[in-house]
């Protein structure tokens, strides 16, 4: 089959190690099945992997990819939770299992014809979702999903800032806080990305380290380092910070004396529940809300689109149908 690999990690130049073509076909254990992938995201975690950040002993050479969406060997259209693990042994949530394993990561990725995964981690796709939408869910729109409605602590009506607000992620805060009728501010250091970030539907939108109306009640951060600072002093007085990346890095200066002095609480997430994929699902339909696509490209043309991550270029999600 065709698949995407990251064969080495070139940490200054991270698409040299990347390779397309032929790939083994996924090995399928007993509970397993095969999923015949018809669109798969991208994600800067792709990029990380290429260089060699975080990675694993013996992870490389591997098929790329978390995000997938496709058609299993009964014929149904499927969502692929990227979590192998066993809820019972994360109290519930299979991120938290010690033993959970990772698409990209300790097994191959979506990025190829073929994926093999646990049956559990098959969720029925809406039809009213296209292959394309759909493969955003399972990584930055569940994040998100996640970040918003369990780990903020903000209720509906109240107002949540959300900084790199154009990314996977961002944009995905922006349209489901905006749905659910939360007051969404949003940063982003482009003017038309700005306007754009309007029409989803947030309510402010101003440029990096420009002064807000008033303090957040909670602010959402996948940037990290950049942006630490304006997150902490943007909360109001027992406010919270959740933070699920650090696309700029992750050792800011902590600021402990504005952490206790007002009484802030910093909590972390990754990704989210193959129950609460299968509500996003639900939220998306019933919702109208759609993830924002940037780009669609061919499975072979992967690179250009990590390329396109990579300079910060993309507004939303980048796909590629298999």
């Amino acid at each position: 089959m065709y698949a995407v690999v990251a064969e080495r990690s070139v940490p200054d130049a991270p698409l040299e190690g990347l390779r397309t073509g032929p790939w083994p076909e996924p090995e399928r254990p007993e509970g397993w099945a095969v999923v015949s992938v018809r669109a798969a995201a991208l994600n800067h975690h792709d990029l990380w992997t290429l260089r060699g950040v975080a990675l694993v002993p013996g992870q490389l050479p591997v098929v790329l990819g978390s995000d997938a969406a496709g058609v299993d060997e009964d014929g149904n259209e499927v969502i692929v939770y990227p979590v192998i693990g066993d809820p019972l042994a994360g109290g519930g949530d299979e991120t938290l299992d010690p033993g959970s394993q990772f698409l990209s990561v300790e097994q191959p990725g979506t990025l190829a014809e073929r994926v093999a995964v646990p049956r559990r981690c098959l969720i029925p796709k809406p039809p009213e979702l296209s292959f394309a939408e759909a493969a955003c869910l399972p990584g930055a729109w569940l994040t998100a999903y996640r970040m918003l409605f369990e780990k903020s602590g903000a209720e509906p009506g109240s107002t949540v800032l959300v900084q790199g607000a154009s990314g996977g992620v961002g944009t995905a805060l922006v349209s489901l806080g905006h749905a659910a009728g939360y007051r969404v501010w949003a940063v982003s250091r482009s003017a038309d990305k700005r306007r754009r970030l309007a029409e989803l539907g947030a309510e402010v939108v101003v440029a990096p380290g420009e002064r807000l109306p008033h303090k957040a009640d909670a602010v959402l951060d996948t940037v990290g380092e950049a942006t630490w600072p304006h997150s902490l002093k943007a909360l109001r007085r027992g406010g919270r910070l959740v933070v699920s990346g650090a696309t700029s890095g992750g050792s800011p200066a902590a600021d402990l004396g504005r952490i206790f002095a007002n009484q802030l609480s910093v909590v972390g997430t990754t990704m989210g529940t193959a129950a609460q994929l299968a509500r996003l699902a639900s939220f998306c339909v019933r919702t109208g809300v759609r993830p924002v696509i940037d780009r669609v490209l061919p499975l072979a043309r992967a690179g250009q689109g990590l390329a396109a991550i990579e300079s910060g270029e993309v507004f939303g999600k980048v796909v590629c149908l298999v």
